[in-house]
């Protein structure tokens, strides 16, 4: 048996490995389909659900709640565990936001402070996850994702891999890409980038006691670090390609960084670029001239995106410059039908205009749009 139809048999989501034809199975096997689920589609022996959910941030979690709410048979899928993005933010961080702009599903986030913190949002998420039974697939990366057929008949096909290294296929009539960005950091695409002492999330300043820390980057999650890493005994330079720290640096951090570089706790590089990261050193460039900067550790802290290769694979149109993907403000629908973008997807290169606030509430329009399209009732 060769692997593929190995995977085939193993992997789907039915008895049976996909058939090659999509519109005449799909519709052979629609018809024999159980009575006794309304909601239950065929394809190739396969059934296929109304819609795959790809990530399980928080606007990934929303459309799962909506789809649940509108009667549709929809399933998570998430690379790493639940919330991954907040997950890898800094042990100690505190969000900028009030507990009710973090909410989804109606569940309330209680804390006794004024702004959440990290801990606080991941207890909650996991909550509403239980609340409401949600089915989520963790550790599963999409590796690919097709639509085959036509019109109503229109069935995507998704491959995944999970962590264990079990390939998946699995089908549905709609997808939403709800990933977000931050396990796509802007890579500096210098020698030395991949060294273990070098990262693009910085997580707690501890193991950086008495180092030499290297932060690259001019706006929060760099001045953030800087200065938690100064305040708990590091060596820290900061180097950013900008002539001043970027304009939406928060208002109470800014000054703080900026006093702590004018008095020399902090060394600051401005209008310089990282031309080479060494086991002991970084080569920078400044005004045309080079120079090494000693570093025990080093910190890319340069912002992330989402993957516009991915999304162009699956056929979604890009804008040019923001590479944003082409979609219906209303529905959040792309120009491929019945694949949708939710979260942190919307926002291409301009990642500081999508935010938990907002990208909960995608899921509930995309959902409702969904339902109605699909005949389902509220349950």
């Amino acid at each position: 048996m060769s692997s593929a139809a190995w995977r085939g048999r193993q992997g789907r989501e039915g008895p049976q490995a996909r058939l090659p034809s999509a519109g005449a199975n799909y519709a052979a096997n629609r018809a024999r389909r159980p009575s006794g689920d309304a909601r239950l589609r065929y394809h190739g022996g396969v059934s296929v659900r109304d819609v795959l959910i790809i990530g399980a941030g928080p606007s990934g979690l929303a459309a799962a709640i909506a789809s649940r709410h509108h009667g549709l048979d929809y399933l998570v899928v998430e690379q790493g565990t639940l919330v991954d993005a907040i997950a890898r933010f800094p042990l100690n961080m505190v969000f900028f936001t009030t507990p009710e702009l973090l909410e989804i599903g109606g569940v309330p986030l209680t804390t006794p402070y004024e702004k959440p913190t990290r801990a606080e949002a991941l207890r909650y998420y996991r909550k509403v996850a239980d609340t409401f039974q949600l089915q989520v697939a963790m550790h599963e990366r999409v590796l690919a994702l097709e639509r085959e057929g036509e019109g109503d008949d229109g069935v995507f096909v998704v491959s995944t891999r999970t962590r264990l290294g079990v390939e998946r296929v699995r089908e549905a009539r709609a997808v939403v890409l709800a990933m977000g960005y931050y396990d796509r950091p802007n890579r500096l695409g210098v020698p030395g980038e991949d060294l273990p002492h070098v990262s693009h999330y910085y997580s707690e300043p501890h193991p950086h006691y008495r180092r030499r820390v290297l932060v690259v980057g001019g706006k929060n999650s760099a001045c953030e670090a800087a200065l938690d890493l100064y305040r708990n005994g590091a060596h820290v330079t900061l180097v950013h390609r900008g002539a001043t720290l970027g304009d939406s640096v928060k208002y109470w951090v800014r000054p703080d960084v900026e006093n702590r570089i004018k008095e020399g706790s902090i060394t600051a590089h401005f209008e310089t670029r990282v031309v080479e990261i060494r086991p002991t050193s970084v080569v920078v460039e400044t005004a045309g001239e080079s120079h090494d900067i000693a570093a025990d550790d080093v910190l890319l802290l340069t912002g992330y995106r989402a993957d516009p290769a991915f999304l162009r694979a699956a056929g979604v149109q890009l804008d040019a410059d923001t590479l944003i993907p082409r979609h219906d403000p209303v529905t959040f629908e792309t120009n491929v039908p019945n694949l949708f973008v939710a979260g942190g997807q919307l926002a291409g290169v301009r990642t500081g205009t999508i935010f938990i606030e907002n990208g909960r509430f995608h899921g509930e329009q995309i959902a409702k749009a969904l339902a109605e399209r699909l005949g389902r009732v509220d349950v």
